[in-house]
């Protein structure tokens, strides 16, 4: 007999739907593109054929529609890793958790989860306004640290290089890296730039951003912009790619993440109107998810 999970455990609502997303598994696809602007769900499916579902609660937006015959469920994140730690547990449990009986599915169901997002550029030759794939993430975030099997899904010869490298403040969280869904990056990603995307826990002092309080490591960015390890350069910022890599492969689902690219941190530029090519990138994506 399946041991059920607790209701402190797996908060339902009293209409039956989970507790922070407020959905129901009927009202979620197998692919879902993930954002962290709330206002950006519907410039997604403002592109769909038809919207079938319409939910919001806080920060969480949710529209489930169909592009091109294609069923496709946008949901806002809100920003960092605390709360795609919500929104990929939730989904899961939506997919392979009997919400009423509160037991496991016996049979596994897997996810697409791509990220569209925003993103600063470490690297001269990135450009603003262009798109730029992770083909793999770098958490500088923890979250993945407080969960078991950790080991199994982070790549300890580039830990082990890369805290050598920047001489890893011991005070810091141990950085994971994770690698994208091959499946997504080769459909998506085929003609973007790709490389390691940090997730860092802040937006100021953990991206090397100085305003009135100095950095513990100010060369840090330096560090990060000349890091080379087995063909990976490190590519660009953002705040949430590496919690969706690594809960995706520990609970069995397919992920990417694509930014396009708003700063460039080495040059000190940044996008005169970065929601065109954002709306481009969305349609880009959109075309590329039909294929899947």
């Amino acid at each position: 007999m399946k041991e059920k999970i607790g209701d402190s455990e797996l908060i339902i609502n009293s209409d039956g739907s989970i507790f922070h997303l407020h959905l129901i598994p009927e009202e979620i696809a197998d692919t879902v593109i993930l954002v962290g602007d709330p206002d950006r769900v519907d410039m997604i499916s403002s592109f769909f054929d038809k919207i079938e579902v319409q939910k919001r609660n806080r920060e969480f937006v949710t529209h489930t529609g169909t592009y091109k015959g294609k069923r496709i469920s946008a949901t806002s994140t809100g920003i960092g890793t605390d709360n795609i730690d919500i929104v990929v547990n939730e989904y899961d449990a939506l997919a392979n958790i009997d919400l009423k009986e509160r037991v496991v599915k016996d049979e596994h169901k897997t996810l697409n989860f791509i990220r569209i997002g925003t993103s600063g550029s470490l690297q001269s030759e990135i450009e603003v306004d262009t798109p730029v794939a992770a083909s793999m993430a770098l958490g500088f975030d923890n979250l993945i640290n407080y969960y078991a099997n950790r080991n199994s899904i982070s790549d300890k010869s580039f830990e082990e290089a890369f805290m050598k490298h920047t001489s890893w403040n011991k005070y810091l969280h141990t950085p994971y890296f994770v690698k994208a869904s091959d499946k997504l990056l080769s459909t998506i990603a085929k003609d973007m730039t790709v490389g390691i995307t940090i997730s860092a826990p802040g937006f100021y002092g953990p991206q090397g951003r100085k305003l009135r309080l100095q950095t513990a490591d100010p060369d840090l960015n330096d560090k990060l912009q000349k890091f080379e390890f087995k063909g990976y350069k490190i590519t660009n910022f953002e705040m949430e790619c590496s919690a969706i890599y690594g809960l995706s492969k520990l609970l069995g689902h397919n992920a990417l993440t694509v930014c396009s690219i708003i700063a460039n941190r080495y040059k000190k530029q940044y996008s005169s109107d970065y929601k065109v090519a954002v709306k481009k990138l969305v349609q880009k994506v959109l075309d590329r998810i039909i294929e899947l």
